[in-house]
């Protein structure tokens, strides 16, 4: 008994480990670099492009997991802000590593009318440079990418406040009058 419980523990360990191995490895893409193509299912299953936004600001967060404290503090943010980001020509599209299942439930639970994009291959998530992992588990990193209408990554917030995401992002869209509560500091480029 003690020797199966040793290798399921070793086997998840080593897991764990090639997981944060491969997170380190992924790059995270630079504010004036050309932002990674994809295509991910939306909460409804139908497939979402990067692409077909070129010519649009487009809002890039990724999210730990459906239904939790702080995501849906942050998902609300955006939501409660959407007029403020179709005046500004911008989409908003959150992705994590939740099933589209789980999106569907988040979106009707909280009244969520933007795309929310189902990665479980973790192939965005990694080109993206956030794929992490808390306690075992395979998560995405609370970073965000605001990407030009010409599919240019134009600024990159990592460890984001999920209070402060909506504000941080309206205030960077160039010719958008600053939130009211935008962080000074957060805007910078990194």
């Amino acid at each position: 008994m003690k020797k199966v419980f040793l290798y399921a523990m070793t086997a998840v360990l080593a897991a764990a480990l090639s997981i944060a191995a491969k997170a380190a490895d992924d790059t995270m893409p630079a504010v004036g670099q050309t932002a990674p193509e994809f295509t991910l299912p939306s909460q409804t299953g139908a497939p979402i492009s990067l692409s077909s936004y070129r010519g649009k600001w487009v809002v890039l967060y990724f999210y730990p997991k459906d239904m939790t404290t702080g995501c849906t503090i942050e998902a609300h943010k955006f939501q409660d802000a959407q007029s403020q980001f179709d005046a500004r020509n911008a989409v908003i599209l959150g992705v994590s590593v939740d099933s589209t299942e789980s999106h569907q439930q988040f979106c009707a639970k909280d009244g969520l009318t933007f795309h929310l994009l189902s990665d479980t291959s973790h192939s965005v998530v990694s080109a993206y440079g956030s794929l992490g992992n808390f306690n075992g588990v395979t998560i995405a990193m609370r970073n965000t990418f605001l990407i030009g209408p010409d599919g240019k990554i134009a600024h990159v917030w990592t460890k984001v406040n999920p209070s402060m995401a909506a504000s941080d992002v309206l205030a960077a869209i160039p010719g958008a009058p600053p939130a009211p509560n935008a962080m000074k500091g957060s805007l910078t480029p990194q």
